[in-house]
């Protein structure tokens, strides 16, 4: 019934009541039916309101409902590809699994950090197949009222089957996003059952795929979380393959920037592999938002063409967030200089080559900082490595402590990062205390990773304090500038040691 004629007939039925009270009509006798007339209403659109509200993302609509996402669109991810691809053969070749009587996958699961595209995989893996594609994440299916996850469950596999025969397409796959919200272990929420029968649904619709029926259907999961997933999801016949998708190295940090840059008009001195290596960690996401970053900045100057300051700007500002409008009082900004500078000296003494940035414009809660790079991810870490990491982070603090005569808070971050890697140290069986369980006593603990923090502060103000002419030299070029790139740093450092 269209809005205006719902209006008409609640209005015209309240006007009617309104003049049966005033003739003096006795209403209390339809009270009790029309209460329960209201509350047969009320539960009858709380259900389908709810049963409503969950519609499976579709691109495109029921009639295009193959996304128009490809493999080759994804970088980064090559081994997760390889690996995912050889899955989705069982289900695009389907008559000749049938004849090697290859049983088909009911389920892949992608498991790897936020941002890394296991979204773009299962939309790609659709296409590749010529899939119906279904989306929905783990948090539409659980809800206050009991049964309502189970039946949209059955919703989901009924519609991803209707779907498939209307469009004549004889596969379907059911994106789950977020599936450890759906999936979590059985028994955690012994107030909630509603998770537990929801699980059991979904599992007991896994088992329902049968490869002999007119659509076949594909569960395709994401999380971050696997570990809390319940184990009968896990088992072989529900999720049959679990495909890591990790964050890409410098090769697909390369590739994924390519990817994003091909619609964007690049500077002649723009080299992406340099941004690939200056950016270990990144995930896919991170890398996207970079370059549109980038793009922003030049546009925000006036510019047709992104630079390589663009991008740099960009790293910062993607890691560290939008500068800060703060303004440091004079010692203060002494201080920050001299702090960074004390970073920088020790981390090109260490590895030569790896500052890409020193500042003291403040970003976020940053009052300054050193950006670092290699060329090269690393993986492994020898103990000198190790230390020679912990000698980076104490240096500022030393510094100040040689210039100044005492530290400042601005150093607690990283003592923090020092305290991390000497315990990485002490667990790995590489601190004096040789192979220890991993339920060493906390004094014991704290006691090897002051010693060996104390060490590497000793180095590093021996080698600091041979250094204080260069250090006064290039934070008072830091302090006129703000901000040097790595090259500069170099440059000024090589020319007060040549004189």
């Amino acid at each position: 019934m269209k809005a205006w004629a719902k209006g008409l007939v609640l209005g015209g039925g309240l006007a009617l009541l309104v003049l049966a009270v005033l003739s003096g009509l006795d209403m209390t006798i339809l009270l009790f039916p029309l209460s329960l007339l209201a509350l047969g209403a009320l539960l009858i659109h709380g259900r389908g309101g709810l049963t409503s509200r969950f519609a499976p993302a579709r691109l495109g609509g029921e009639e295009s409902s193959v996304p128009a996402v490809t493999f080759s669109q994804i970088g980064g991810q090559e081994t997760a590809k390889r690996e995912l691809l050889e899955a989705l053969t069982f289900l695009k070749e389907s008559s000749r699994t049938k004849q090697l009587g290859i049983r088909p996958l009911k389920g892949v699961l992608l498991v790897g950090p936020p941002g890394t595209g296991k979204t773009l995989m299962a939309k790609a893996a659709a296409n590749y197949t010529a899939s119906v594609f279904l989306a929905a994440s783990g948090s539409q299916f659980v809800q206050m009222y009991a049964g309502v996850g189970a039946s949209r469950v059955r919703q989901l596999f009924k519609q991803a089957r209707t779907m498939a025969e209307r469009a004549n397409k004889p596969s379907a796959i059911i994106f789950i996003d977020e599936i450890d919200v759906l999936g979590a272990k059985r028994g955690k929420n012994v107030s909630h059952l509603e998770y537990d029968q929801t699980l059991n649904e979904l599992l007991t619709q896994m088992d329902g795929i049968e490869s002999g029926e007119d659509v076949q259907i594909l569960v395709v999961g994401a999380t971050n979380r696997a570990d809390l997933l319940d184990p009968a999801l896990l088992r072989p016949g529900r999720f049959d393959r679990i495909v890591q998708v990790e964050l890409p190295d410098k090769a697909g940090r390369l590739h994924i920037l390519n990817i994003h840059a091909a619609n964007k008009p690049l500077a002649a001195d723009v080299c992406l592999e340099q941004i690939a290596a200056e950016t270990h960690g990144f995930s896919g996401a991170h890398l996207e938002n970079l370059l549109n970053e980038a793009a922003i900045t030049a546009l925000r100057d006036g510019r047709q063409e992104i630079t390589q300051a663009d991008l740099r700007e960009a790293v910062e500002k993607v890691m560290l967030g939008e500068k800060s409008s703060r303004l440091l009082q004079k010692e203060e900004r002494e201080r920050v200089a001299y702090h960074e500078v004390g970073h920088a000296v020790i981390g090109e003494l260490v590895r030569p080559g790896s500052v890409a940035s020193i500042t003291i414009v403040s970003r976020n809660r940053a009052l300054g900082y050193i950006r670092q790079a290699s060329q090269d991810d690393q993986y492994l870490y020898t103990k000198d490595q190790l230390l020679q990491a912990i000698q980076v982070c104490v240096a500022g603090a030393v510094m100040e402590e040689i210039i100044f005569g005492q530290r400042s808070t601005g150093a607690a971050n990283d003592i923090e990062q020092a305290v991390s890697l000497a315990k990485r140290m002490v667990f790995a069986g590489l601190s004096p205390l040789g192979i220890v369980s991993s339920d060493l006593p906390a004094a014991e603990l704290n006691a090897a990773v002051v010693q060996i923090i104390q060490e590497q502060e000793k180095q590093v103000r021996k080698i600091l304090s041979s250094r204080v002419d260069e250090v006064r030299s290039i934070a008072a070029h830091l302090l006129r500038e703000e901000t040097m790139n790595g090259d500069e740093f170099r440059l000024l450092l090589e020319a007060k040691q040549a004189s």
